[in-house]
């Protein structure tokens, strides 16, 4: 069976349609969900930052025993 060509305006309308259709299926968070999943987020943020900083104060005392240890050989 030959399906019947669609003009542009028809697809476009036809797309509009199907994405309100699919926006209705959207199961949105609750508030409270929200603010946890939030937190949580921050919470994350902060302990990766604070390794971060571990990490960069440890290269950065292993970087300056290095250039010591070079500049005393001399």
């Amino acid at each position: 069976m030959k399906e019947k060509k669609q003009g542009l305006f028809s697809k476009i309308k036809n797309f509009f349609i199907d994405c309100k259709i699919e926006l209705k299926k959207i199961v949105w968070p609750t508030q409270k969900t929200v603010w946890k999943n939030t937190g949580i987020v921050l919470a994350l943020i902060f302990v990766v930052g604070v390794f971060v900083a571990l990490l960069d104060t440890g290269f950065l005392g292993l970087l300056r025993m290095v250039m010591a240890v070079s500049t005393n050989t001399n």
